[in-house]
């Protein structure tokens, strides 16, 4: 059997400039790579040297989907869960949905584009 890990996630957003921001902030990630993609659009590579988020944006094609299809959430380990909320309350954003049980602290919020992020400590 191989052996796998996960390397990215590609996401759709309104403006990749202020997402790659938020994720810079949240998570020190920085810059990875950024330059023209499919279909006329572009990306960031948003993370650290092995994994990353693609940030994609298309004017010109924004296609949508339903929260939950087929994407759920998106899980994002941090070392300082109050400071992450408060990066992203500082963003304008929500925080939601906090718990705290095995294995780990944890809140919710959605992007400007509505997409479901998970962000944990496991401190």
């Amino acid at each position: 059997m191989t052996k796998g890990k996960l390397e990215h996630v590609n996401i759709l957003v309104s403006d990749i400039d202020r997402s790659a921001a938020l994720f810079e902030k949240l998570c020190g990630w920085h810059q990875r790579w950024r330059g023209p993609a499919l279909n006329g659009g572009e990306t960031i590579h948003c993370g650290e040297e092995e994994t990353y988020l693609a940030i994609y944006t298309n004017h010109k094609k924004q296609e949508r989907f339903h929260k939950g299809r087929p994407l759920n959430h998106i899980g994002i380990v941090v070392d300082d869960l109050d400071a992450a909320e408060s990066v992203v309350f500082d963003a304008g954003l929500i925080p939601f949905n906090h718990g705290d049980y095995e294995p780990g602290r944890r809140f919710y919020f959605f992007d400007w584009d509505g997409i479901e992020f998970e962000v944990v400590s496991y401190e």
